[in-house]
């Protein structure tokens, strides 16, 4: 993932901290917004290898500090990353935003490596020196705040971040900055939230019945099938019959499953391109099928996802 140091890629987040550290000298005093500052200093920021210690680790001892992994070619990470920037500019000051470039800072990128995370957008919350993991893959506006609020909510009860602290959700936050949750969306997310995938999955559907091109509730609907297989599944026995029974349709599509809520995304897409060139009749269009809806996990323009497609196409024809 990592490989050499991308001198290009360099440059360009040094140009981007250069942007954002000159926007905020001409934004006006107690503005916060994506690049702007406030009392606490930029909302967001870029961070280096060399900085990670000063601009995050020193920092989380003021105001929690969460992390966003990204790399330019991560089709998931851009639409993450806005939405990240978008709530950290709305925190005015109770938490803030640093972004790596892992192609641009190895130490960084083999750092999270070593946390044991395979894959990216991958963020962390570090609060008082403490590194926690916190998001791993893409999701919806809604879901990223309603996450973040619950983040808070579990690190006071904790004792890790005391009431009144910075971060800590207050009832002074603007209404303005909590926009309107589409009330089936709503229904999706406390579904989610109370482990009842049915009632989710049903949410979800509504929406599609309604507006079938909506790409949040395919997205949803696709995430919530897929927990719904892995649920009751062991993820080395899948992993292990899998490879000992190559022409066995349902060891393939759980291997795949398993891969996917893994990160080892491009690992399942490998897999069952491999399982339709080997089989035939009913068991290839199960594996075709199955394929489609990994592909609803990602936004169309992931080119992991064109790379997968483009494979399968080949392999059909």
């Amino acid at each position: 993932m990592y490989g050499a140091v991308d001198l290009g890629a360099r440059q360009a987040a040094a140009k981007k901290q250069q942007e954002r550290q000159a926007a905020a000298a001409n934004a006006p005093a107690g503005a916060a917004g994506a690049g702007g500052a406030g009392a606490a200093g930029p909302a967001v920021l870029d961070v280096t290898d060399q900085s990670f210690n000063a601009d995050v680790v020193e920092r989380s001892r003021t105001v929690p500090v969460l992390v966003d992994f990204w790399a330019e070619w991560c089709g998931p990470c851009k639409q993450l990353g806005p939405i990240l920037e978008k709530l950290a500019a709305e925190a005015a000051g109770k938490w803030v935003l640093a972004k790596v470039d892992i192609d641009a800072n190895p130490q960084l990128g083999a750092y999270m490596q070593q946390m044991g995370v395979r894959g990216i957008p991958f963020v962390a919350v570090v609060v008082a020196g403490q590194l926690m993991p916190f998001l791993n893959g893409a999701a919806p506006e809604a879901q990223v705040r309603q996450a973040i609020d619950q983040l808070f909510e579990a690190l006071r009860q904790e004792g890790i971040l005391p009431e009144g602290e910075p971060g800590a959700p207050g009832e002074d936050a603007p209404e303005s900055a909590m926009p309107a949750v589409d009330p089936v969306y709503q229904e999706a997310e406390e579904a989610l939230q109370s482990g009842d995938l049915d009632a989710a999955q049903a949410a979800f559907q509504r929406v599609l019945d309604k507006n079938p091109n909506d790409d949040q509730a395919q997205q949803g609907l696709a995430l919530v099938e897929l927990s719904q297989r892995v649920r009751g599944l062991e993820a080395q026995q899948a992993l292990t019959d899998a490879a000992a029974k190559p022409a066995d349709v349902t060891a393939q599509l759980n291997a795949a499953d398993v891969e996917m809520v893994s990160g080892q995304i491009e690992a399942a897409f490998d897999r069952l391109v491999g399982a339709v060139k080997r089989m035939a009749g009913d068991d290839r269009e199960a594996v075709r099928k199955r394929l489609l809806q990994l592909f609803e996990l990602l936004p169309p323009e992931d080119p992991r996802v064109g790379k997968a497609r483009r494979a399968l196409a080949s392999a059909l024809f």
